[in-house]
């Protein structure tokens, strides 16, 4: 007897998934998440053209998206360098991948802010990059756009697209305006890291051909310890 009356509970609860599916899907997060989606459908429909007409090429391409999402800009533009990819092919997929960040994260931050989608399994990242932009948030709010722009662009630890992205939310920018600061401190980032690191492969190689992997490792080691610490000191604090 107490099992009829909650089945029609359960059927009434499917519309009312599919209203607030839509419900965050039509607002300006929605949209950015719809914009990420397209992009990445795009983007892996291009590789895979790839691995059809150059499979060599494509397993190049592929490892460095890998190494720009798993290690940073820095080490996949070394890497991208390192396997005498184009300057251009470099910049341009280092920028695709930084820009998917950005337009996955920030949807998906905003929702689990505001209650209406919480991912467990992303929970204690959501978190700790929040505490991250909190301590940030204070010099941003003072200097503004441009302060938000010099925290993207500035290679230190901490700091890039996706703190940076969560500081202009806090701080109240429209969603329009903190995408574009933020995404366009990106790319004059990645141009400059671009320039910096095929500077130095070029110096590297003239040495020693595999020179160049060396620095790629170098940097892996350094983003995996920098991490390690973070987590460490971390745990310190909320300890504390």
């Amino acid at each position: 007897m107490a099992a009829e009356p909650e089945q029609p509970a359960r059927q009434d609860d499917r519309p009312r998934g599919r209203q607030m599916r839509i419900a965050l899907l039509s607002g300006p997060e929605g949209r950015l998440l719809l914009v990420a989606v397209a992009l990445a459908f795009v983007y892996t429909a291009w590789l895979a053209v790839k691995v059809l007409s150059s499979p060599a090429e494509s397993q190049i391409l592929v490892g460095m998206t890998a190494t720009t999402l798993v290690f940073g800009r820095a080490a996949g533009l070394a890497y991208g360098y390192s396997v005498e990819l184009s300057h251009l092919t470099v910049v341009v997929i280092t920028m695709i991948v930084e820009t998917l960040h950005v337009l996955v994260f920030y949807p998906l931050f905003v929702f689990g802010w505001r209650h209406l989608l919480v991912i467990k399994s992303l929970k204690n990242i959501f978190d700790h990059i929040h505490h991250a932009a909190e301590s940030h948030k204070g010099f941003i709010q003072r200097y503004g756009i441009i302060g938000l722009f010099a925290f993207v662009w500035f290679p230190f630890w901490m700091t890039g697209p996706i703190v940076g992205c969560v500081i202009g939310f806090l701080i109240g920018l429209p969603v329009w305006l903190n995408m574009t600061v933020v995404l366009a401190g990106t790319y004059v980032a990645i141009v400059g890291w671009a320039f910096f690191l095929r500077e130095v492969h070029e110096r590297v190689a003239s040495y020693d051909p595999y020179a160049a992997l060396v620095l790629v490792l170098i940097l892996i080691v350094i983003v995996f310890v920098g991490h390690l610490l973070r987590h460490t000191l971390g745990e310190g604090r909320r300890k504390d």
